[in-house]
């Protein structure tokens, strides 16, 4: 067995407290304490070495296969060796209602049951302190090993023989062995019960919940994989959702474009909850939209920023962990990220945009009123005053600021929707947003246009191709079959498609020209194809992304247009609701086929 996974051939287990990502052989390979931003003590996925992971390895392993059990977040890894002996290995983290409220422990459990002759197993539990720097120090108990660390002390609870785990040695079993790794605190039931219960409740749970979604006539699979992975990138304490569940996994091979994903991006809030109000989560739609209500009542000044903490931090500050290698050995593996510091001027835009439904939302508990308003009546002052000011634009370059085309056309968005509203309450202030608004996009149209290209541009008076153009028709600014976004789309698929992906942008940043796809820009595309009637263009690709999912269904954030090898942090949110979104758009209606 390797140390570190060839691919991001992965599962992700969680329960919106903690996530953990297990290899196709059952390593538990990174896995984030006490949060999903947390310390990794799993952290063999970006370090070399025989260090940082958690294995049930089977003697002479030849095959496995995994899935996820159906409907939920419990995956199953099956290991064969070549005498045809077999063990099941069952990962959870468990989540249900409890005593009134959801409980979602601090904790992984493994059911380890024999699947086929006389299987012989060894416990391998390896973690690791301080991003990959230091190990824990383990104590014995009577039925229990306690690793004890600075800030984290954890206690593994098992059936299993105590001496093989810290020996590390090979044995047969006979009853299925039960894992319990969490807090150090007594179990005071029997862990094999505990784990037979807890399972049962935590299926119970994710199948429950998925039965209250609204998903679409086909593709149900796929939206249904993507709305877990979703809900499992969620921080259910604050309602905030992460990028992504880890840091520093390459944009592609060698690049150093190495970013940490764990926190949560404004810009991102515009697409999530458009997911989650088309899947109907409305409680955790909710949940969000409070978090970055918050984020926004509690900025500094009013003035937002890129990205922000799961629990609303926002001083992120960025450094390198040089106790670990990289991905594949392809570092630096950073902690935090830069880009908060940085001003992107579309963040405006988004918390408006995202507001917007808690004003006309009637499921939510509490519809947002005129105090809402107020607050947003303020960013809206910040995205006229900015609407043409540089910024490191929506894809964060860390070198140079211009004005971007749809940082401007972000900043309108705000506009037009806080006049809406200003309309909406009867406010006097109404016919103001509104000329606001107007100016805004009289602008955007004039100096985001190259006429010589026949296209709208990235940045006000330049020449370069961005797929975030693809979204003018999303927000508004101009309708699917004006002729200005139609010709734009021919000019976006001459600069950026890459076979049946797309790029971002075609300008070299600070790290050369692009070589990889960004998924969701591929999902942005198939929209805009829909969007202009080339639905069955559009299809084609779709199933062309969801090919690319690897063997449970889950997206990075990039993919190399000629391997279609994922790269990338992962699993990407945003990927992922790119899968939602579009399937939403593309199926067929249930009333066709019943």
């Amino acid at each position: 067995m390797t140390d570190q996974p060839a691919s991001l051939d992965l599962a992700v287990i969680g329960n919106c407290s903690i996530a953990s990502l297990i290899d196709q052989r059952g390593r538990h390979v990174f896995t984030c304490l006490p949060r999903l931003d947390g310390d990794p003590v799993f952290c063999s996925l970006l370090d070399g070495g025989d260090r940082g992971f958690y294995e049930v390895e089977l003697e002479g392993c030849a095959t496995s296969s995994q899935r996820y059990l159906r409907n939920t977040a419990v995956v199953e890894t099956r290991l064969e060796a070549a005498d045809g002996s077999a063990v099941r290995i069952v990962d959870f983290c468990p989540r249900f209602r409890q005593f009134d409220r959801n409980f979602r422990p601090t904790m992984l459990v493994r059911i380890v049951e024999v699947a086929a002759g006389r299987p012989r197993v060894r416990v391998r539990l390896r973690p690791r302190l301080k991003y990959g720097a230091a190990d824990f120090t383990v104590r014995r108990g009577s039925h229990h090993l306690r690793y004890v660390g600075d800030a984290l002390d954890l206690r593994l609870t098992t059936n299993a023989s105590l001496d093989y785990i810290v020996e590390e040695r090979w044995f047969t079993f006979e009853r299925p062995l039960t894992l319990v790794l969490g807090p150090d605190e007594s179990i005071v039931e029997s862990v094999g019960g505990l784990g037979t219960r807890f399972l049962a409740s935590t299926t119970d749970y994710w199948r429950d919940w998925v039965r209250t979604l609204a998903v679409p006539f086909e593709w149900q699979e796929p939206v249904i994989r993507a709305a877990i992975t979703l809900k499992l990138c969620s921080y259910e304490d604050t309602g905030s959702i992460v990028a992504a569940l880890t840091t520093s996994i390459p944009e592609a091979p060698g690049s150093a474009r190495n970013w940490d994903y764990r926190f949560c991006w404004l810009r991102d809030s515009l697409f999530t909850v458009k997911a989650l109000n088309r899947l109907g989560a409305t409680r955790t739609m909710e949940s969000y939209l409070r978090f970055i209500l918050n984020i926004a009542a509690g900025a500094k000044d009013h003035a937002l920023q890129p990205l922000y903490g799961i629990s609303g931090e926002s001083m992120v500050v960025e450094q390198v962990a040089h106790s670990m290698s990289g991905y594949r050995g392809m570092g630096p593996v950073r902690i935090g990220n830069a880009a908060w510091e940085q001003r992107q001027n579309d963040a405006y835009g988004a918390v408006v945009l995202s507001a917007m439904q808690a004003f006309f939302d009637e499921r939510l508990r509490e519809k947002a009123g005129i105090d809402a308003l107020h607050q947003l009546t303020v960013l809206g002052e910040h995205a006229w005053a900015l609407h043409d000011v540089p910024d490191a634009g929506l894809w964060e370059f860390r070198t140079r600021s211009e004005v971007h085309t749809f940082s401007a056309a972000m900043c309108w968005a705000a506009l037009d929707r806080i006049a809406q509203l200003h309309a909406l309450f009867g406010e006097p202030t109404a016919k103001l947003w509104r000329s606001r608004a107007d100016t805004v996009r009289a602008k955007v149209l004039e100096r985001g246009w190259n006429e010589a290209l026949d296209s709208f541009v990235d940045v006000f008076g330049g020449s370069g191709a961005d797929a975030s153009l693809l979204l003018l028709p999303e927000i508004g600014l101009v309708a699917h079959d004006d002729p200005r976004f139609r010709s734009t789309l021919e000019f976006l698929e001459r600069r950026l498609r890459r076979g049946d992906f797309l790029s971002r942008y075609d300008r070299a940043d600070d790290f050369g020209a692009p070589t990889v796809a960004f998924n969701l820009c591929t999902f942005w595309y198939i929209n805009a194809l829909a969007g202009v009637g080339r639905q069955e263009e559009a299809r084609r690709l779709f199933e062309s992304m969801l090919a690319r999912c690897n063997h449970v269904g889950l997206l990075s954030e990039d993919i190399d247009p000629a391997s279609g090898e994922l790269w990338g942090n992962f699993p990407q949110t945003y990927s992922m609701v790119g899968i939602i979104n579009a399937a939403m758009r593309l199926s067929r209606p249930w009333e066709s086929a019943l």
